[in-house]
């Protein structure tokens, strides 16, 4: 008899329609499973059985006691109806003393028909004085009748109750209510986890985690729970992203071997500078996987400025020397014009395939994005199709239908959490074989992220900044409680100009946008006044700072509205030096090369996450000269907005950074709209914290896949993995 259909029960049978509904809509609970899984979020204590005279003050009681007195007085009190207020005072005692309980409001009619003088009841609240005697406000209470006195109280008092993540229209109670319907079904539960997994590893069975999760009788029942049913949703998405893996490697690819003396050598003769250690362990394990039959699939992490677009750069010759194509995807056009650029300044003569002058071992290098004119998109469609470009670069403009390839080998995705896993599949149809992929990234992702969001690939990082970069300095500059601090990062900026450098202003906002009232009208926090002004705007920033105190300085701006052709002539005047100061929002975020810009002044600082900051700074020092990033904020120092600020200008290591960002923000936005399937999945585990767990469940997860990809052997698991992905969820885990 198969047992599982006993969890799939949708609720509507076992709770009622009415039930059934709420929790569907409001906690987007279906079946008897999935209300087994909604666990308690923490535990009320109702305390230890107490006797009257040994109460503990400010501490949660339970009492067995006889009602010895109750009385309902009405007082005067103006937020009442009719101006009159009613207090229920219940005196009670079990022989060792009394003790007063309160109830008021709405809250009296129902103790007022029950706690008659001499009703036993068990009440549980937690004690605390007034008028100098001791209390009990509105305690829970439940009235012993009958021969099951005892069996009541010992299971009523000393249990831990559960408290759920409840909404307005169902009270964690009634959900406890409903759990405890369905809690027989936890028995039929089915394992997930391999038996000698479970045993090797000293945990519970299932149903016995179920059960203690929902009705614990001691804390150590909480945590045996706990540590099962993590290690459930950490390898249940681990074996999901191992086959996810496996799958891909039984693909296969064409090996793209590089020629001896072909476009990657005549590349590296022409560099002015040799390679990092890091930069040449990764090309090695780069060129490992292309030189494979399977399709390389590596995740590529780099601080700003470790020199990622070269190590890529190099696979992309590597395999245009093989006889294939590379295609580069970026997620923005500015960006994909940079790159462009950045890669054929580098190449030089060797990006001039088929053309007078161009290198013997050269390739075409070709751009192609949205709003390029028909008649270059068609000459750049016809060098593809005809093999002529052995290197693309543009934004997803590359996936439309149109556009075709003569031999695609590797793509190369930049920024991927911008970057959905169904365009990267678009791309990947594009090869006559699956190409090889890499993905790069400069946010650093913890380990335990890149393990669960990632975790359908292969991880290389570059840690070390290339030779010739420069440290940069970070100080906060608090202008709501220094304003002198501000004026003086001004003239910091004017000094760097007048040492022939050049300087960012961010802002959070570009300024142009209607001024809806409605929209701005956030709660103002208590963090400070700052936040109820809005975000400063670029083109507000701008215009002051050109007629005050940067006044005489050319002064340019750059948001993400403007046209593109002007984007881009913004940004070449910036690169050639003709602007001192650029004032943009986060569009310069990614990709922005000027070695020649030394300093960055972030106004509200506080309004960007410590990733996004991190990747700010980035943009300054790339050159010979120290870089000074000064991040400006009104927030009042104990905030944790301050903290924050101060906890980016005291480090440059991301890693650090991202840990600390990950701790400050809650997982979900972590993981994000990272999965459409396993977001929900991780109810649990928590990314940093079980770093442990994840990293022993990735490895466990490994050998069951390698051993037997279709989990013939484990049909509880397949259960749990076809609850966890239906078909599509499958392919939206490594979305970022």
């Amino acid at each position: 008899m198969d047992l599982v259909p006993a969890l799939e029960e949708p609720l509507k049978k076992v709770l009622g329609p009415a039930t059934a509904k709420v929790m569907a809509e409001h906690l987007g609970l279906h079946t008897v499973g999935d209300l087994l899984h909604h666990y308690p979020r923490r535990y009320e204590e109702r305390g230890q059985l107490t006797h009257l005279a040994d109460l503990p003050l400010d501490e949660h009681a339970t009492v067995v006691a006889q009602v010895a007195d109750a009385r309902l007085l009405t007082f005067s009190s103006p937020k009442a109806p009719r101006g009159k207020g009613q207090r229920l005072e219940v005196t009670i005692t079990d022989g060792s003393g009394q003790l007063k309980l309160v109830f008021f409001g709405n809250g009296v009619h129902k103790p007022h028909k029950e706690l008659l003088p001499g009703t036993r009841a068990l009440f549980a609240g937690k004690v605390s004085v007034f008028n100098r005697r001791l209390q009990l406000a509105h305690p829970a209470y439940e009235l012993l009748r009958g021969d099951d006195v005892t069996e009541t109280v010992d299971t009523w008092a000393g249990a831990l109750i559960p408290l759920y993540p409840a909404t307005a229209k169902l009270e964690s109670w009634k959900i406890a209510k409903a759990v405890q319907t369905v809690l027989p079904s936890a028995q039929e539960a089915t394992d997930p986890l391999p038996e000698s997994l479970r045993a090797g590893r000293g945990l519970v069975p299932l149903p016995e985690a179920l059960l203690k999760i929902h009705r614990p009788h001691t804390k150590a029942d909480i945590e045996d729970a706990r540590s099962r049913l993590k290690w459930d949703e950490a390898f249940v998405l681990q074996v999901a992203l191992a086959r996810r893996r496996h799958a891909d490697a039984q693909l296969p690819a064409v090996a793209r071997k590089p020629k001896k003396d072909g476009l990657l050598t005549a590349f590296d003769a022409k560099l002015p500078f040799t390679l990092t250690e890091g930069q040449q362990k990764v090309s090695k394990e780069i060129f490992d996987d292309l030189a494979t039959e399977h399709p390389m699939h590596r995740l590529l992490q780099g601080e700003v400025g470790s020199g990622k677009t070269m190590v890529a750069l190099r696979a992309m010759l590597a395999v245009v020397d093989a006889g294939g194509q590379a295609a580069m995807l970026a997620p923005t056009e500015v960006l994909a014009q940079q790159h462009h650029r950045s890669i054929t300044e580098m190449m030089g003569e060797l990006a001039e395939g088929g053309m007078l002058g161009g290198a013997e071992h050269s390739t075409k290098v070709v751009l192609l994005t949205g709003s390029m004119g028909a008649a270059g998109r068609r000459q750049a469609l016809l060098d593809l199709v005809t093999g002529e470009a052995g290197i693309v670069i543009g934004t997803h403009a590359l996936i439309e239908d149109k556009v075709q390839f003569h031999d695609l080998g590797l793509v190369v995705v930049d920024e991927q959490h911008r970057f959905g896993v169904e365009q990267r599949d678009a791309l990947r149809g594009k090869g006559k074989q699956p190409p090889h992929l890499l993905v790069m990234t400069a946010t650093p992702i913890p380990r335990t992220v890149a393990m669960t969001v990632f975790g359908d690939l292969e991880t290389s990082v570059l840690d070390q900044l290339p030779a010739g970069r420069s440290p940069i300095a970070s100080h906060v500059v608090p202008a709501a409680d220094k304003p002198h601090f501000l004026s003086r990062a001004w003239e910091r900026v004017r000094e760097e100009v007048s040492n022939g450098h050049q300087a960012y202003v961010v802002c959070p906002r570009i300024g142009d946008e209607d001024d809806d009232p409605k929209k701005s009208k956030k709660k103002p926090s208590p963090e400070d006044d700052a936040e109820k002004r809005p975000p400063l705007a670029v083109l507000d920033v701008a215009d002051q700072l050109a007629k005050g105190p940067l006044q005489g300085l050319k002064v340019e701006v750059l948001h993400g509205r403007m046209p593109p052709d002007d984007k881009d002539a913004v940004m070449r005047r910036f690169a050639a030096g003709e602007t001192d100061v650029l004032v943009a929002t986060t569009v310069i975020e990614v990709g922005v090369n000027v070695p020649n810009a030394t300093a960055m002044v972030i106004m509200d600082a506080d309004r960007f996450g410590v990733s996004q900051l991190h990747q700010l700074r980035g943009r300054v020092g790339r050159g010979s000269a120290a870089g000074l990033c000064l991040l400006v904020t009104e927030m009042a120092e104990a905030s944790p907005a301050r903290q924050r600020l101060t906890s980016v200008a005291s480090t440059l290591d991301g890693f650090e950074l991202s840990r600390i960002d990950l701790e400050q923000r809650r997982e979900g936005d972590v993981l994000g709209q990272a999965q459409s399937g396993a977001r929900t999945s991780l109810r649990m585990l928590a990314v940093i914290d079980d770093e442990e767990i994840i990293a022993e469940a990735r490895d466990e997860a490994t050998a069951v896949v390698a051993s037997d990809p279709d989990l013939e052997h484990l049909p509880g698991l397949r259960t749990a993995l076809q609850a966890l992905l239906d078909e599509e969820r499958e392919q939206y885990l490594d979305k970022g």
